[in-house]
C-alpha cells in the first residue's frame, strides 16, 4: 500500500482520483465522468464483484471501467506484479451521472440519492486463492462474471458462478478478449461464445443473464505492460488508470446499468426509529495501514448497521475498543456511514500489523463461536457425498477455518411450516417471484438467495441421526438440513451470517461429465471439461453452541431400533360393536425376545402389526420361552404368523440409554365374544360313574327282515352305582357301522344297559360303542 499517497491528504485513505482517458471504442463517455467525486450524501453505492477464472482479464477490465482507484487497486502489491496475477482483493469505482430509473426511488433519510457509484471488487481467479474469492463474494450486491471468450468456460468459472448464485440476485457476463477473433469472424464467434455460456446457465436463476463481448485491452497484456512501463517512466507514483485501447466497454456499462436492482439496505442505521435500538454495526475490513500523525486507517465495507464519528467500535478478535476519529468516502469526509458503503475509518492507538483481514463492530454484539448450528443446503455442483463428522473448510466473511460438520434434520425440515416464514417477495433475473428478506450478517447479499430461510432451531425437537446429508427426501431433491459446526479455531461472527463449506484439500478434482452429476444437480453446469466444484454446502448460522460447556448434548439426536416377532396365537374372536368386524383384542407373540430377557423392561411398550398397522401394548410375558401377551384396545384383524414390530428411539447423548416411543394406542372399541364352532361341539364332561365309551357284549331281541337284531346289551357306560333308568333315551352310536340307538334301561346289576336299534344292529360282540348324553 502506498502510504505516501494517502499521507498527502488523508485526503483519501480509501480512494485516490485517477486519470482515465480511454482510447478507441472504450473512450470515456459522459456517464463515467472524471474529476471530483460527488457528495457522498447524494451517492448510492453498489458493490459489483468481478469474478472469473485466472487470466480471463478481470483486472484489465476493472482498469478499463474505473475512474477512481483505491490504495489496493489493480494488483498494486509487489508480489502480484512479479507473478503477473491477482493475489488479493482490489477496489476501485466509477460514477454514473444519471441514476438508472429503477433506482431513483432510493433515498438517504430526507435526501434523495441522485448519483450512482459502482464499486468494483476485483477478486483473484486462481484455484489456490478460493478463500479470498469467497471473502470477496460476500461483500457484493451483484456479480460481473468474466469469461475468456477465446478459451471459453474454464476451471474456476464454475466456482465463481456458484458464489454468484449464493450471494447475488443478478449476473452480467463479460466475454473478454474478443479482439483475438479475426475481424471478419468476430460477430459470429461472439454469438457462438454467448450460446456456449448460456448453455451452462440453463435451469438456474441466471438463465437469462445478458452477455457482452468486450476487450479490456486490445492487443493483450503485453500492450498493457508496455503502456504501464511508459506511464511509470513519465509520471511518478500517483495512482491512476493507464491508457489502453478497449473494445465495447461502454456497451457493457449500459448493460450493467439496465441490470442493476435496488440493493437491500437498512434505514436509520445510526439511530433507532421510534426509540428502537439501531441495528448493530458490522464492518468487513479488507486492508489496514498506518498514517503517521493521523492514526490507523481501516478500509472495508459496511455489511450491517452504521457508525458515526466519535462512536466506539470493537475489534472482537483483538479484544480492543477504539473511538472513530474520522471517516472518508469518495475523497470526502463524512460523519456517518451505513450498510453497503465502502469507506475508510481512522482510529488511533491501533497497531496496523495486528489486522490484515478482520471485522469491526458495535461493542459486545459479535460473539466468539466455538461451535454453531446452521441451516444448510448442499451445493448441487459438488460431486461428492457430505458425510457427518467430516472436516470441511468453513468460510465466514474473510475468515476460513476447519470445522467438523454433522448433518441432521433432512426429513423433519421438509415438513416444517416455518420454512416459508419471515420472507418478502422479489423478482429475480429470470422474471420469477422469489423469496427475499434481509437481516444483517457477515454477507452483504441476501442469504435467502442461497435457498436458506430464517428458521429458529428448537432444542426441544427430536431429530433422526444421519450418517450423511440426504440427497433426496420423499422425492424432494437437495432438501434443507441442520448442521453442527465444531470449529477447530473459534471465530467471531454474528448470527444469520452466510457460511460456505468447502473441501479445499481437493487438488485433482477433474471430471464433471453429466453422468457424474449428483441427483438434483444442473447437468449443464456440471458438464464439460471443467474442474469439479470444491464448494460443498452453503448455510446460515442460526444458533451458537458452546463446545466447552458441552452444549452439543442438548441437541436431541436419536437412532431408531427395531425388532421383529410374529403372532404365535390369537385370542378369542369378538364382533366389534361399532362396525361388526371380527377382531381379536388379545394375541400372543413370539420370536421377539430371548427366554432369558427381563420382560419387566418391555411391559407397557407398544408394538405394531406388520400388515394391518394396529397398535397394541405388551401386558405380560407368556410361558417360559420369551413369548408375550399383547392387548389391542381397538382390536386387530391380524392373523397368526403376521409380523409384530417393536420400534423405539435411543437418544445419542442419553447415558441411561432409555427407550422412547411415539406410538399411541387407539381409543377402546369394545365388542362381544364369538363362541367358536369347536367350543360348541366340544363334549361336556361326563357325570361321575358314567363313561363315554363301552362295547357290545351280546345281541338280543327280534330279528328283523334285514337279518339284524333290534336290541343289544352294552357294558362299560355305567358303574353299578348309577341309576341307568335316569339315562333312558340317551343316544348310543356304533362308530364302525354308523348305526344309532337309544338306552331302554338297565340289564342286570353290573352296570350293563339295554339299547334299542330300530333299524337293527349288525355289529358283532366286542364292537366299540359311544354314549352321547346331549
Amino acid at each position: 500500500l502506498e502510504s505516501r499517497t494517502t499521507k498527502r491528504d488523508m485526503a483519501n485513505p480509501e480512494e485516490n482520483s485517477a486519470k482515465s482517458g480511454k482510447k478507441g471504442g472504450g473512450g470515456e463517455k459522459g456517464d463515467r465522468p472524471k474529476g471530483d467525486a460527488p457528495s457522498p450524501e447524494n451517492v448510492l453505492n453498489i458493490n459489483l464483484g468481478v469474478l472469473g477464472h485466472v487470466d480471463s482479464g478481470k483486472t484489465s477490465l476493472v482498469k478499463a471501467l474505473s475512474t477512481l482507484l483505491s490504495t489496493a487497486a489493480l494488483d498494486k502489491s509487489k508480489e502480484s506484479r512479479q507473478r503477473g496475477m491477482t493475489l488479493d482483493l482490489g477496489f476501485s469505482c466509477f460514477f454514473l451521472n444519471e441514476m438508472p430509473p429503477q433506482l431513483r426511488s432510493i433515498s438517504n433519510g430526507d435526501k434523495e440519492k441522485t448519483k450512482l457509484q459502482i464499486t468494483l471488487v476485483d477478486c483473484p481467479g486462481h484455484a489456490s486463492l478460493i478463500r479470498t474469492i469467497i471473502g470477496g463474494a460476500q461483500i457484493i450486491d451483484m456479480v460481473l462474471l468474466v469469461v475468456d471468450a477465446f478459451r471459453g468456460w474454464q476451471a474456476q468459472t464454475t466456482e465463481c458462478l456458484v458464489l454468484a448464485e449464493l450471494t447475488s440476485p443478478n449476473l452480467v457476463i463479460a466475454l473478454n478478449k474478443v479482439d483475438q477473433f479475426p475481424l471478419e469472424e468476430r460477430e459470429e464467434r461472439i454469438r457462438s461464445a454467448k450460446e456456449l455460456v448460456w448453455q451452462r446457465l440453463k435451469g438456474i436463476r441466471f438463465a437469462k443473464a445478458p452477455a457482452v463481448g468486450v476487450s479490456a485491452c486490445v492487443g493483450g497484456e503485453k500492450v498493457a505492460a508496455a503502456n504501464a512501463d511508459d506511464g511509470e517512466a513519465a509520471g511518478g507514483n500517483r495512482a491512476r488508470v493507464e491508457s489502453n485501447e478497449t473494445y465495447n466497454v461502454d456497451t457493457l456499462v449500459e448493460v450493467l446499468k439496465g441490470s442493476l436492482r435496488p440493493p437491500a439496505r437498512q434505514q436509520n442505521t445510526t439511530s433507532g426509529a421510534k426509540g428502537e435500538e439501531a441495528p448493530p454495526f458490522y464492518f468487513s475490513i479488507d486492508h489496514c495501514f498506518p498514517i503517521r500523525g493521523r492514526g490507523t486507517v481501516l478500509t472495508g465495507t459496511v455489511l450491517n448497521g452504521g457508525v458515526a464519528v466519535n462512536d466506539m467500535i470493537e475489534f472482537p478478535s483483538l479484544g480492543l475498543q477504539r473511538k472513530v476519529k474520522s471517516m472518508q468516502m469518495f475523497k470526502r469526509q463524512v460523519s456517518n456511514i451505513g450498510q453497503g458503503d465502502r469507506a475508510g475509518i481512522c482510529v488511533s492507538n491501533l497497531d496496523a500489523k495486528l489486522i490484515e483481514r478482520g471485522t469491526a463492530a458495535t461493542p459486545g454484539k459479535v460473539r466468539l463461536l466455538t461451535g454453531a448450528i446452521a441451516i444448510v443446503r448442499k451445493i448441487p455442483y459438488y460431486m461428492g457425498s457430505l458425510k457427518s463428522e467430516t472436516k470441511f473448510h468453513v468460510s465466514v466473511g474473510h475468515t476460513t477455518v476447519m470445522a467438523t460438520v454433522t448433518f441432521w434434520g433432512g426429513k423433519e425440515l421438509l415438513h416444517d411450516d416455518q420454512s416459508s416464514s419471515s420472507s418478502q417477495n422479489y423478482t429475480d433475473q429470470s422474471g420469477k417471484k422469489a423469496s427475499q428478506s434481509y437481516v444483517g450478517s457477515s454477507a452483504l447479499g441476501d442469504v435467502n438467495l442461497a435457498g436458506l430461510p430464517r428458521i429458529g432451531f428448537d432444542f426441544e425437537q427430536s431429530f433422526l441421526q444421519q450418517d450423511a446429508l440426504l440427497e433426496t427426501v420423499d422425492g424432494h431433491t437437495n432438501p434443507l438440513h441442520w448442521a453442527l459446526l465444531e470449529f477447530q479455531i473459534p471465530v467471531y461472527c454474528p448470527m444469520e451470517s452466510l457460511i460456505i463449506g468447502s473441501r479445499l484439500d481437493i487438488t485433482d478434482a477433474t471430471g464433471g461429465s453429466p453422468g457424474d452429476a449428483p441427483s438434483g444437480a444442473t447437468p449443464s453446469i456440471a458438464s464439460g471439461n471443467v474442474t469439479s466444484c470444491r464448494l460443498a454446502f452453503a448455510g446460515r448460522l442460526m444458533e451458537s453452541v458452546d463446545l466447552e460447556q458441552g452444549q452439543t448434548k442438548k441437541i436431541k439426536l436419536y437412532n431408531v431400533k427395531e425388532r421383529r416377532g410374529v403372532i404365535a396365537k390369537l385370542g378369542d374372536p369378538h364382533k366389534r360393536s361399532d362396525d361388526d368386524r371380527v377382531v381379536r383384542y388379545e394375541v400372543f407373540g413370539a420370536d421377539l425376545f430371548k427366554k432369558e430377557t427381563n420382560m419387566k423392561v418391555f411391559v407397557g411398550m407398544k408394538v405394531q402389526t406388520e400388515n394391518t398397522k394396529d397398535i397394541g401394548e405388551i401386558k405380560s410375558s407368556y410361558g417360559t420361552e420369551g413369548q408375550f401377551r399383547v392387548v389391542f384396545p381397538a382390536g386387530t384383524e391380524a392373523r397368526e404368523g403376521e409380523g409384530l414390530l417393536l420400534s423405539f428411539k435411543r437418544f445419542v447423548h442419553d447415558t441411561e440409554k432409555k427407550m422412547h416411543q411415539d406410538l399411541e394406542l387407539a381409543p377402546s372399541r369394545p365388542g362381544l365374544r364369538i363362541e367358536s364352532e369347536k367350543k360348541k361341539n366340544k363334549k361336556q364332561p361326563f357325570p361321575k360313574g358314567i363313561k363315554p365309551h363301552g362295547e357290545v357284549v351280546s345281541l338280543k331281541g327280534d330279528v328283523l327282515e334285514t337279518g339284524k337284531h333290534n336290541m343289544a346289551i352294552i357294558s362299560g357306560f355305567f358303574s353299578m352305582e348309577v341309576n341307568i333308568r335316569e339315562r333312558a333315551g340317551a343316544r348310543v352310536r356304533i362308530p364302525s357301522t354308523k348305526e344309532e340307538g337309544s338306552i331302554v334301561g338297565p340289564f342286570g346289576k353290573a352296570g350293563k344297559c339295554k339299547v334299542s336299534f330300530p333299524e337293527g344292529i349288525s355289529a358283532e360282540t366286542g364292537t366299540k360303542a359311544e354314549l352321547h348324553l346331549s
